[in-house]
């Protein structure tokens, strides 16, 4: 049957057709909108494994996209990086509904750090240019929104557990939108800030080491000795699996500061296939 309607619908002689090289192919609906962008190394073989799709549940997806697909659109590029940088900017601009990754590099947030009357700021959102007032130092974007939200949330915890965390009728006006967040602290230790920068930027990992020294001062945080250490290991899984993985891209491809949601995966792109 998949054979069958493959053919039917882009033509039994299509595949042979196509190129044995890389490139982009988009599968559209009856309109013309594009449902689906993907990448291939090699155009004819990754095709072939639409047409000739299994009703095992790893197939799925390719199923569907044949059944509910038009046409089919074939754009060959001379390179797999020309072709993933194509797909990343198509997936960005048309966000077709069957591709997730990429689909809403809008959402990517970045943490900040800075200063205000006397108080560390804290921030957290997808839309650092709406918050240029604050001066704030950015440090991202990151794709995963929730490891990222979750590192944000271990430390104001911790933050908090050292210094003072202001109400929010005394932080500084931002839009809050899109689950964004502000938070100041007073009498917070004035080393921590600096290892805040550090830890976010990727280029000291000790923010955690005098967490735990200051910390240890703390009844309180040795009486909730287990939920401190998991806010730890919350912060060194981020530093490990998202600062570290960020910093390396800047490095390679020589570029530095706050990444834009709209640059980050072609960023990386260009990483994978620097020389």
């Amino acid at each position: 049957m998949g054979v069958r309607l493959f053919d039917e619908k882009f033509g039994a002689e299509r595949l042979r057709e196509l190129p044995r090289g890389p490139g982009v192919y988009l599968f559209r609906d009856a309109q013309g909108r594009v449902l689906y962008a993907g990448k291939a190394k090699d155009l004819r073989r990754r095709l072939a494994g639409y047409r000739n799709a299994s009703r095992r549940k790893a197939h799925r997806k390719m199923r569907a996209l044949v059944r509910e697909a038009a046409s089919l659109e074939v754009r060959p590029r001379e390179s797999e990086r020309e072709a993933l940088l194509l797909e990343n900017e198509l997936i960005r601009t048309l966000r077709p509904p069957f591709n997730v990754d990429g689909a809403f590099a809008f959402l990517y947030p970045a943490l900040g750090v800075g200063d205000a009357d006397g108080c560390v700021l804290l921030a957290f959102t997808s839309t650092p240019e709406a918050w240029s007032h604050l001066a704030l130092r950015w440090y991202g974007c990151f794709r995963s929104r929730v490891r990222a939200r979750a590192a944000f949330d271990a430390l104001v915890a911790l933050f908090g557990r050292v210094g003072h965390r202001e109400p929010l009728s005394r932080l500084p006006a931002v839009p809050l939108r899109r689950g964004a967040r502000l938070e100041a602290f007073r009498r917070l230790p004035p080393e921590l800030a600096a290892a805040a920068d550090a830890f976010l930027a990727g280029e000291s990992a000790d923010l955690t080491a005098r967490l735990f020294e200051r910390l240890l001062e703390s009844a309180s945080a040795r009486r909730e000795a287990a939920a401190v250490e998991q806010q730890l290991r919350t912060l060194d899984d981020f530093a490990r699996r998202d600062v570290a993985a960020l910093h390396r891209a800047l490095q390679k491809t020589g570029r530095s500061g706050w990444v834009p949601g709209a640059e980050r995966d072609a960023l990386f792109i260009a990483e994978r296939h620097a020389e």
